[in-house]
C-alpha cells in the first residue's frame, strides 16, 4: 500500500492542510472549480497524453470515479501538457473518462502544491483542505485505502 505524504515533506511533494478554490477551463473552455465538491473527497490527479504512468492509471481513476460520484469521491483529471484541445477531447473520449478533465499550463507549482513529475496526485478531503499527495502510479485500491483510514478525522 501507498505511503500517502500527510503535511509533511517526502519525495519533494510538501502537503499543508490548506483550503483550497481552485478553478480551471474544462475542455470546452469553461471554468470548473473544485469547490463544488465541497463536501466530498476530491482526487485531482495531474496527468499528460504522453505519459505513460499517467496512461497506466486512467482505467484506475476511471473506476474509482464510475464506482463513487454520487456519493463521497470525486476524481479530476487535470490535464498538464501544450495539446490541441480537440485532440485532447479525442483522447478523452478513445479513454472513456467519465470524469472532468480540466486543463492547466504546465507548471512546478500549483494552488495543490509542487507537481514536480507526472503522474502527481493531490487528495482534497470533504472540507476543502489538501491532506496528501503523491508522485507516480496511483489505484484505486489505494485510493479508496487512504480514504476508508481518514474519514471523520
Amino acid at each position: 500500500m501507498k505511503h500517502w505524504l500527510l503535511a509533511g515533506v517526502l519525495l519533494g511533494i510538501s502537503v499543508l492542510a490548506h483550503a483550497v478554490d481552485y478553478a480551471l477551463p474544462d475542455l470546452d473552455g469553461r471554468p470548473r472549480s473544485l469547490d463544488q465538491y465541497r463536501g466530498k473527497w476530491v482526487i485531482v490527479n495531474y496527468w499528460a497524453t504522453w505519459c505513460g504512468t499517467c496512461r497506466q492509471e486512467l482505467p484506475e481513476l476511471a473506476a474509482l470515479h464510475a464506482a463513487h460520484r454520487d456519493a463521497d469521491i470525486a476524481v479530476v483529471g487535470v490535464n498538464f501538457e501544450a495539446i490541441d484541445g480537440q485532440a485532447l477531447k479525442d483522447f478523452v473520449a478513445a479513454q472513456a473518462l467519465a470524469y472532468p478533465v480540466l486543463r492547466a499550463r504546465p507548471s512546478r507549482a500549483t494552488l495543490l502544491g509542487p507537481v514536480p513529475a507526472l503522474p502527481t496526485t493531490y487528495v482534497i478531503d470533504p472540507a476543502g483542505k489538501v491532506v496528501a499527495g503523491e508522485v507516480g502510479l496511483v489505484t484505486r485500491q489505494d485510493l479508496e485505502a487512504y480514504i476508508a483510514a481518514h474519514r471523520g478525522r
